[in-house]
C-alpha cells in the first residue's frame, strides 16, 4: 500500500479552511470541491490509457485517451457525496457507482447498507471516495469489497487521515496483491477516545450537510 500526502501550497491553504470551525455548510462544500480536484490530479497520475491519434489544423499527431473498461469512481455515503463533484470535474468520463457503509461507534467496525456496483469489476480502476481515513475500518471493508468483485487497482482520495487509520487499513489489506493507493492534503496526530481525528476537522458529514438527527 502507498501513501501520497499532497504538498502544495493550494492544498493546504483549503484545507485550513475546512479545518476552521467558524466555516459554514455551504463555504465547506465548495471548498471541498476544490480541494478534491487537487488531490484529483495527484491520485490519477497512474490512470490507464491507450495511444490515440488526432489531426491537428496542422497535421496528425499521436496522444493518448482513457482506456477501457472507464475508471470508477466510488463515494462512500454520505460524506463521500461531497467530493464527487471536485472528482468528476477532473475525470468526467468516469462511471460513478455508490457504497454505503455506517461504522458502529462502539466496536469502530464499518459494515454496507447499500450498494450501486457493476457485480464484475474485473480490470476496473476504482477511486474511492471518503473524506476521513480515521480509524481505517470502513475504508479496509470498501477496498476489500471492490477488490471480492475483481477491482485490480484501487486509489482511495482523503481529505485527512490519521496514522492509526493507514495501519488498519494495511493490516486489512494484507492478503491482497491489489495496489492501493491513499491520496490525502494531510496525516494529523492522531485519533481522540471517540474515533475521531485530531486535529481534524470534525464530522465531515456534518459539516458538509448539516447534523441529520
Amino acid at each position: 500500500m502507498r501513501i501520497f500526502v499532497a504538498d502544495h501550497p493550494l492544498v493546504a491553504h483549503k484545507l485550513t479552511a475546512l479545518r476552521d470551525e467558524r466555516t459554514d455548510s455551504p463555504t465547506f462544500r465548495q471548498l471541498a470541491d476544490e480541494l478534491v480536484t487537487l488531490l484529483a490530479y495527484e491520485a490519477t497520475r497512474d490512470v490507464r490509457t491507450e495511444p490515440f491519434t488526432v489531426r491537428t489544423p496542422v497535421a496528425e499527431a499521436t496522444g493518448v485517451k482513457l482506456a477501457t473498461p472507464k475508471p470508477l469512481v466510488v463515494p462512500i455515503l454520505r460524506a463521500g457525496l461531497g467530493m464527487l463533484e471536485g472528482m468528476m470535474r477532473l475525470l468526467p468520463t468516469a462511471e460513478v457507482g455508490f457504497l454505503g457503509m455506517v461504522r458502529d461507534e462502539n466496536t469502530l467496525t464499518a459494515s454496507t447498507y447499500a450498494q450501486r456496483l457493476p457485480d464484475d469489476l474485473s480490470g476496473r480502476q476504482c477511486y474511492v471516495l471518503d473524506p476521513m481515513l480515521a480509524t481505517g475500518g470502513t475504508l479496509g471493508a470498501a477496498a476489500n469489497f471492490l477488490i471480492e468483485r475483481g477491482a485490480d487497482h484501487i486509489t482511495a482520495i482523503c481529505l485527512l487521515a490519521a496514522p492509526e487509520g493507514v495501519a488498519r487499513l494495511e493490516q486489512d489489506l494484507a492478503d491482497t496483491s491489489v495496489p492501493v493507493t491513499v491520496v490525502t492534503a494531510a496525516m494529523d496526530e492522531r485519533l481522540n477516545e471517540k474515533g475521531y481525528i485530531v486535529p481534524g476537522l470534525g464530522d465531515a458529514g456534518d459539516r458538509l450537510y448539516g447534523v441529520v438527527d
